[in-house]
């Protein structure tokens, strides 16, 4: 992780921002593409944390 890397709460927070705007937004797909982006941003972190806590 880099010092620009967002944390994993900074992550989360953005997630639930863009289930928000999706609720505000439904049939915007630029809104729904940011919203992949985030969650598979997260996914990545989370999956590397636990791998990070498998090895130590």
């Amino acid at each position: 992780m880099t010092q620009q890397d967002p944390s994993t709460d900074q992550l989360k927070q953005s997630v639930v921002e863009s289930f928000m705007a999706i609720i505000g937004a439904p049939d915007d797909l630029d809104t729904a593409r940011a919203a992949d982006d985030v969650v598979s941003a997260l996914d990545a972190r989370l999956i590397t944390e636990a791998a990070e806590a498998a090895c130590a």
